[in-house]
């Protein structure tokens, strides 16, 4: 599976600063620098039954910040995410609207490519369905069940949170919190013939009408959490630098993952920090397609809104809060790209050295957007009032926002 075209990032002046971040793991912000020379980032893609909503943009929003961070202070950035290509929601929105499941994943999938590539979003060098990760799959799966780590209830497999002494150390979540969340979120915790409510699942065997494949396992799918699993391992081995996605994943999905990685191998961690995006509502609600209250980046491109004003208003708002879409957000967005561009076309202007300074600073330290945002605002309004001398300095701000923000101006 293809990802989409990336887009340049504008070379800066100096280097930027090191990432400190807030670790779900360890609830505190903590500087997250890469291992080695090449920053390594796992954040878990879409199932792709509609795409691509505000709540999705805003999470992906917050890894390519992440991206451009690394970037700007020095690292190579080695980015892979999947597409939950087969998968229970899936085929059930196939099976209520009469499509073909294959037809609505790969027109889907390539609506959020070009919503991505519409806002400036910096594609993963490793872009996996989950079909295509089967082969990979299968062996891990082997390998839990050869260890007495994973168990068959009726064809189907699953995997014993207790074989992991580490399981809960990802979200902190105690048993009695974890289990209501569970069943929310795709858990069987009711389910005949399981060691443990917890226990999730690793292989789904084949059920009548639904797509399944042959494999050393039997005829069947892959889980949800394994898939990624498996994936990550390929490209990005155990303990690579963060592990990422909205709020709502970090458990089961980030939980799960995790800890089937750790047993499967023997080692810990899987993943060396976690970062979750919040979530981003409407009317009251947080956006999800099983409740339909969605804005569409594609809509609001078909409307004619610049994708650089939709960037813009999911900046104004730190990537860790959950916050509500209103049409605030985006008239605000509109005016501000309008103001800075404006700034931006004069001759000269206020010098933009210490914005450029203030930029790194604010992103470096979690991602703070809203007060990178301001920088560039006072910057706008000293140049509207009495303009400057400096001739460099609208070129130097239009590069800082493109390459560190990802607006172009």
């Amino acid at each position: 599976m293809h990802a989409w075209p990336t887009s340049e990032v504008p070379a800066l002046p100096g280097q930027g600063l090191p990432l400190r971040i807030y670790d779900t793991a360890t609830s505190s912000v903590r500087e997250v620098v890469p291992t080695g020379p090449t920053a390594r980032l796992y954040v878990c893609g879409i199932t792709p039954y509609d795409a691509t909503h505000l709540g999705h943009a805003a999470t992906y929003n917050t890894f390519d910040l992440v991206q451009r961070v690394w970037k700007d202070a020095g690292h190579d950035v080695l980015y892979v995410q999947n597409v939950t290509d087969v998968d229970d929601p899936l085929l059930e929105r196939a099976v209520a609207t009469g499509q073909d499941w294959t037809e609505l994943a790969a027109r889907e999938t390539a609506l959020f490519r070009e919503d991505m590539t519409a806002l400036r979003m910096l594609p993963p060098a490793h872009y996996i369905g989950a079909v295509e990760s089967i082969p990979w799959i299968v062996p891990l799966v082997q390998q839990l069940l050869a260890s007495g780590a994973a168990y068959e209830v009726d064809g189907d497999i699953y995997f014993s949170v207790e074989s992991d002494p580490h399981f809960g150390e990802v979200s902190g979540l105690t048993r009695e919190q974890m289990l209501p969340i569970f069943a929310e979120r795709g858990g069987d915790p009711e389910r005949p013939g399981k060691k443990n409510p917890l226990d999730a699942l690793l292989w789904l065997s084949a059920r009548p009408g639904e797509p399944a494949w042959d494999t050393e396992l039997g005829h069947g799918r892959p889980g949800w959490h394994i898939e990624c699993v498996a994936i990550a391992l390929k490209y990005l081995g155990m303990e690579f630098d963060l592990q990422g996605g909205g709020s709502d994943l970090s458990f089961p999905h980030h939980e799960m993952g995790a800890s089937h990685a750790q047993v499967a191998l023997g080692a810990h961690p899987y993943a060396r920090s976690y970062v979750h995006a919040g979530m981003v509502g409407l009317d009251g609600h947080k956006m999800s397609k099983s409740r339909g209250n969605l804005v569409f980046v594609s809509a609001l491109r078909r409307d004619g809104i610049d994708p650089a004003a939709i960037r813009l208003a999911l900046l104004a708002h730190h990537y860790r809060s959950d916050w509500e879409w209103t049409a605030d957000d985006l008239d605000a967005a509109l005016t501000r790209l309008a103001t800075w561009r404006a700034a931006v076309s004069r001759p000269d202007g206020p010098s933009a050295t210490s914005l450029l300074a203030e930029i790194r600073e604010a992103l470096a330290d979690d991602l703070d957007a809203p007060a990178a945002l301001a920088a560039v605002d006072r910057w706008a309004a000293t140049a509207h009032a009495d303009g400057g001398e400096d001739i460099g300095a609208p070129g130097l701000v239009s590069r800082a926002v493109d390459a560190l923000l990802g607006v172009a101006l």
